[in-house]
């Protein structure tokens, strides 16, 4: 039967409103940028991970609240890198490089050896990390222009090694530790980040003298019992205990065992006692541990975006930020501020480059990369090696100077 002219035409604008319907639909969804997002979602390093996710998450909504960036909007992807292994990392990269609309991944760390750098490079997929840095500068710095993806926003590693001593030094000084011995015992995990530091730690010590009494590595993974390795530390009284194991049950059980029968040392833990799990698994007990963050929120008014940064995301989330939840915000809005100047989410090399050329002002200092390693800088007036106290469940900045908020007092079980 034919159909009347009227009838023809309302079908025709029909027609033609589904169509542009469509395509405003797929423009829409073509416009939505995927930010990949690895992390230890399962497995001892899950609270880390969390905190990536809400990094990035936090980032991303503030971003599409706001109408997006260069007019896309954002979606997150995560990956779980379960223990860190590297089957397991490279599982989760091919599966994020294979997800159609991911133009940009990023991480607090991954694998502590951090090959997967290459992995983005072969891909070219922007890639931005806050794991190990000497790992990342053994990586780049071969063929740093090969490199362009890839970027740490941890920067160098080298005060972890070096910076502790002098430390120490002046809280003799003051009165608040005594180190008339220079003995140091020495516990570390055998992985690169914690064997990376303490070995350093090793050549520091002894080039001014000091003693090492207790030579300890456990396997890296959970460890159920530090008494046989306590025991030496027992015997031998060491003005200084240091262990660079960073899981937190790990190194918060570390503590209590120490506590059953203290020596009269200062207890320096690497990193764990930043991550809020820790004071949790240790409560009162935590007060007067030592530890240092090179990439950590500086939170003190001498900073004023570190409390801010760091009250938001306890208002968003309803805990604390330990190193990563404000890092990967912050690390989220160096991908878009590189947008903003590229304009082309599918331009990766341009957005790489574009993130490798920034200097940023972040909770953990003035972000600016060495061209070289791709590697953030470290110093007082770039990113510090920044000292912390836990005293009483809260975390006291207690150095650099520049930076401080308070003094580092005497620990507790330390006798004067």
């Amino acid at each position: 039967m034919q159909k009347h002219p009227l009838i023809l035409r309302h079908i025709t604008r029909l027609a033609a409103a589904a169509a542009f319907s469509l395509a405003a639909c797929t423009a829409i969804a073509a416009d939505t940028v995927k930010i990949g997002v690895l992390a230890p979602l399962t497995g001892p390093s899950a609270s880390d991970g969390q905190e990536f996710v809400n990094g990035v998450t936090w980032a991303v909504e503030e971003a599409n609240k706001n109408g997006g960036v260069a007019g896309h909007t954002f979606e997150v992807v995560t990956a779980d890198v379960k223990d860190g292994s590297a089957a397991n990392v490279t599982s989760a990269v091919e599966r994020l490089a294979g997800t159609d609309g991911v133009e940009a991944v990023l991480t607090g760390y991954a694998n502590l050896s951090m090959f997967e750098i290459d992995l983005f490079k072969e891909y070219g997929i922007p890639y931005l990390s806050a794991g190990p840095s000497p790992s990342v500068a053994a990586i780049v710095s071969k063929a740093p222009d090969d490199y362009w993806c890839c970027w740490s926003y941890t920067a160098d590693f080298s005060g972890y090694v070096t910076d502790l001593l002098p430390v120490v030094k002046e809280f003799a000084a003051q009165g608040k530790a005594n180190i008339a011995d220079k003995t140091v015992a020495i516990i570390s995990s055998d992985n690169p980040y914690s064997k990376g530091i303490s070995e350093g730690m090793k050549k520091v010590f002894a080039a001014d003298g000091w003693k090492l009494t207790v030579d300890e590595i456990v396997p890296f993974g959970e460890v159920s019992d530090w008494r046989s390795i306590l025991t030496k530390v027992r015997e031998t009284k060491p003005n200084l205990v240091i262990n660079t194991d960073y899981l937190p049950g790990n190194s918060a059980l570390f503590l209590k065992q120490f506590l059953e029968d203290p020596t009269n040392s200062l207890v320096f833990l690497q990193y764990a006692p930043s991550v809020p799990e820790f004071v949790k698994l240790t409560g009162e007990k935590s007060t007067g541990v030592l530890y240092d963050m090179i990439g950590a929120a500086l939170d003190t008014p001498k900073w004023p975006r570190g409390p801010k940064l760091l009250a938001e995301y306890k208002s968003k989330f309803g805990i604390e930020s330990g190193a990563y939840g404000v890092g990967l915000y912050e690390m989220t809005n160096m991908y878009f501020d590189a947008l903003k100047q590229v304009g082309d989410p599918k331009k990766h090399e341009e957005i790489g480059k574009a993130i490798g050329a920034m200097t940023k002002e972040t909770v953990a200092g003035t972000i600016k990369f060495d061209p070289k390693t791709h590697v953030a800088l470290t110093g007082n007036d770039y990113v510090p090696t920044s000292f912390w106290q836990i005293v009483d469940g809260k975390r006291v900045l207690v150095g650099p100077a520049k930076y401080a908020n308070g003094a580092f007092v005497a620990p507790p079980w330390v006798k004067k």
